[in-house]
């Protein structure tokens, strides 16, 4: 099973950018699908994006389409979440997953997800 640990969460102002890094170890990356979800504190996790094992096939949340874009790099076994045009609602702990299932109605289904990274918490002040 794979290994997930992100990086590249921090504080921005509105409007802002932050490119959240998630990088795997420990299988065979280019087997999973990969997806990026979000918890605010006090809320339910949500799902972001996702991004199929061949990266040709992304999805994205109704909320976050046409600011945030999903990509992955096999050979270096990397997924990253570039989010533009921050708002103080993007503020929480993100998450990237990996599941061995592709398409719908899998990509956004969390339960599907078998591998967890800890998480990186993103602050978007107002």
């Amino acid at each position: 099973q794979v290994q997930l640990v992100e990086s590249g969460g921090g504080l921005v102002q509105t409007g802002g950018s932050l490119t959240l890094s998630c990088a795997a170890s420990g299988g065979t990356f280019s087997g999973y699908a990969m997806g990026w979800f979000r918890q605010g504190q006090g809320k339910v996790r949500e799902w972001v994006a996702a991004i199929s094992r061949s990266g040709l096939r992304t999805y994205y949340a109704d909320s976050v389409k046409g600011r945030f874009t999903i990509t992955r790099d096999n050979a270096k076994m990397m997924v990253y979440l570039q989010m533009n045009s921050l708002k103080p609602e993007d503020t929480a702990v993100y998450s990237c997953a990996a599941t061995i299932f592709e398409g719908e109605p899998y990509y956004k289904l969390d339960h599907y997800f078998g591998s967890w990274g800890q998480g990186t918490q993103v602050t978007v002040s107002s």
